[in-house]
């Protein structure tokens, strides 16, 4: 019985890693499919008669403005109305939950490419359910929610864009849950700092990331100060980063992600 007990949760722990592979590719190609409307747009490439979704990213316009947010500036806030749709061109946002007692808990790190505060399309509720804040300086496009209702309902190609955004973000939270699931607290940790770094993703990872604290890290991970502050030093003596005020990512650590 106990054998068969073991194979079990080696077969869950395949198959975890393998949603982790797939939910990571869906998170990643959903973000580079949004910069690379952008980056055509810029460019002046691939242009044709009608609606650009990349235009309408990277510019203001009817219903929508362009916000500069210094760091640590407040985007939206827990209670505010939930009017309208962020996209970040510039920078990476801080999404964090307070509760009742007055505990915050960080619950994700978005950078450019991504949308903030798209909830508000798909619920009813009128109000913000989380805090965002601004990691680094921020350039973000405003959209109010009604200019977004309309230009999904009208624009398919940007309707598709936005879909497919959404199918990726359920995709990370799902990932994130067999994180937290099977994978340790070390694992975790080195997990967050690789998506923090940006590894996986188009392009060359930043290697250096924006000041987060230690309880951040914990609050992401669902461990202890304790236990992160244990881990950084480990990853900081075996060269997989390097922490002194800002923390420098090497690729180095994928090892303890995909160490078995």
């Amino acid at each position: 019985m106990q054998t068969g007990g073991t194979q079990t949760a080696a077969h869950h722990g395949n198959g975890a890693a393998r949603n982790n592979g797939s939910a990571q590719a869906r998170l990643a190609s959903a973000s580079i499919a949004v910069k690379q409307l952008v980056s055509r747009s810029r460019n002046g490439r691939a242009r044709s008669m009608g609606f650009h979704a990349a235009d309408f990213l990277a510019q203001a316009g009817l219903g929508k403005v362009i916000v500069e947010r210094p760091k640590n500036g407040t985007i939206f806030s827990q209670g505010d109305a939930a009017d309208a749709v962020f996209y970040i061109q510039k920078g990476k946002v801080k999404i964090a939950v307070v509760s009742a007692h007055g505990k915050e808990a960080t619950v994700a790190v978005l950078s450019s490419g991504e949308f903030v505060g798209e909830d508000c399309i798909a619920s009813t509720h009128p109000l913000r359910l989380v805090t965002a804040t601004a990691l680094t300086e921020c350039v973000l496009l405003k959209i109010g929610k009604k200019e977004m209702v309309r230009v999904l309902s009208r624009e398919q190609a940007f309707s598709d864009v936005f879909v497919t955004f959404l199918l990726a973000r359920n995709a990370r939270i799902q990932e994130d849950l067999i994180d937290q699931l099977f994978n340790s607290s070390e694992k975790r940790l080195a997990r967050i700092l690789l998506l923090l770094a940006q590894f996986g993703k188009e392009g060359k990872p930043e290697i250096v990331i924006p000041k987060i604290s230690q309880e951040s890290l914990a609050e992401m991970i669902g461990t202890t100060r304790s236990r992160v502050s244990f881990f950084m030093n480990r990853f900081r003596k075996m060269g997989f980063i390097e922490y002194d005020g800002e923390i420098k990512v090497h690729s180095s650590l994928l090892n303890v992600v995909l160490h078995d």
